[in-house]
């Protein structure tokens, strides 16, 4: 068993539209700094937008999709903002104050905030802190996977479109997105994660 680590930003929102986006921002990972975007729509119809073949491959592996878009996907985040760019998603959020369990996500020290097994041990409290969310599961081809969140900030507004469809305007990410074990958070919200496979 080998086991790969991603370490970014995951920004997690619904829209008044009923597209609703994950948008994954990594700074450090097997592929490099990279970005990709999950969206699904009010249909159910779910679309990866990922910059390379190499990094499509490995999250269609993980995950589940209707479709999966090849082509840059460009991500600009500033203290309060971030700015997405794709030839299928034209899109900006911003991001304001620490969102309810910051507090608590910041008692916790990095090395155990990231650690497999204490994600394992406290998945059952987190799936009921924050419905449809999981910090341990299965994700597809038997990999394990792990989230590790170590800050989360609120998602106060976005403005944008996907494809010709405009976005309206943000909303709770309701129902969960269907990608794999585990949906981002109703409340809309940018958290620093670490995520770890097991392959």
């Amino acid at each position: 068993m080998s086991r790969v680590r991603f370490t970014g930003h995951i920004g997690g929102f619904g829209t008044l539209a009923g597209i609703r986006l994950v948008v994954g921002m990594w700074e450090q990972s097997p592929f490099g700094r990279f970005s990709d975007v999950m969206v699904q729509t009010s249909d159910g119809v779910r679309t990866l937008l990922a910059p390379t073949t190499q990094v499509a491959e490995f999250i269609s592996a993980t995950y589940s999709f209707d479709e999966v878009v090849l082509g840059p996907v460009q991500t600009a985040r500033t203290v309060d903002r971030v700015v997405i760019d794709n030839a299928r998603l034209q899109a900006e959020f911003s991001v304001g104050a620490p969102a309810p369990l910051d507090r608590l996500l910041r008692l916790v020290p990095g090395f155990l905030a990231t650690a497999p097994w204490w994600l394992r041990a406290i998945d059952p409290v987190a799936s009921r802190l924050v419905p449809g969310v999981h910090t341990a599961g299965t994700a597809g081809n038997g990999r394990r996977e792990f989230y590790g969140v170590r800050r989360a900030r609120l998602i106060t507004s976005v403005s944008g479109r996907f494809e010709t469809t405009p976005l309206r305007g943000l909303a709770e990410l309701s129902p969960p997105v269907e990608f794999g074990f585990s949906s981002a958070p109703p409340l809309p919200q940018l958290v620093s994660v670490t995520t770890t496979i097991d392959l």
